[in-house]
């Protein structure tokens, strides 16, 4: 009976994997079709929407991405995202001739450095820059800019501390990249 059971749950995991890679294949097709522009290696192994005014740099990869709205958003080279997460790249114009606002839409672009992790579900409202070698704790939302090699959280993201820019730089130049 043991070894039945054995075979029953080998095979439920081989196929959710086997289910799992076409997913991630048809997300990352979704994601090369709308972005404006993209350099390979790109991984998507989540639900992932890009507007049509994202640009990739190399090795990205999404767990689970949304990016939203008119404003253009670049994003470096290794950057890695946790399951969750959204750049908002556009505001309500609250100025405008109507409460709460009016029909005008006010794009805000976001620029994200090269060696970039954001955990799961940080938030990115548009108009700010991440610098290089940044992380963003799960849960954040950022609503400024983060210099290079900060380490920030909360909400909004504060830095809290820095990575060691000794370390960082010889691993960037010993191109060790995940």
């Amino acid at each position: 009976m043991d070894k039945i059971w054995y075979i029953v749950f080998k095979g439920f995991f081989f196929l959710k994997a086997k289910i799992r890679k076409k997913q991630a294949i048809y997300y990352k097709k979704q994601v090369e079709n709308n972005c404006r522009k993209f350099t390979a290696p790109l991984r998507v192994n989540g639900p992932t929407y890009v507007s049509k005014y994202t640009e990739l740099g190399k090795n990205v990869s999404f767990n689970g991405m949304t990016i939203g709205g008119k404003g253009e958003v670049i994003i470096g080279d290794n950057f890695h995202s946790g399951v969750g997460c959204k750049i908002l790249t556009q505001i309500h114009n609250y100025e405008g001739d109507a409460l709460p606002y009016d029909d005008k839409i006010i794009p805000k672009n976001t620029v994200i450095g090269d060696n970039v992790w954001f955990g799961d579900d940080v938030t990115i409202i548009g108009g700010v820059s991440i610098g290089n070698g940044v992380i963003i704790q799960a849960g954040s939302v950022v609503v400024s800019n983060i210099p290079d090699y900060a380490i920030a959280g909360g909400h909004p993201a504060k830095i809290f501390k820095e990575r060691n820019v000794e370390h960082y730089n010889k691993l960037l130049k010993e191109k060790k990249f995940h």
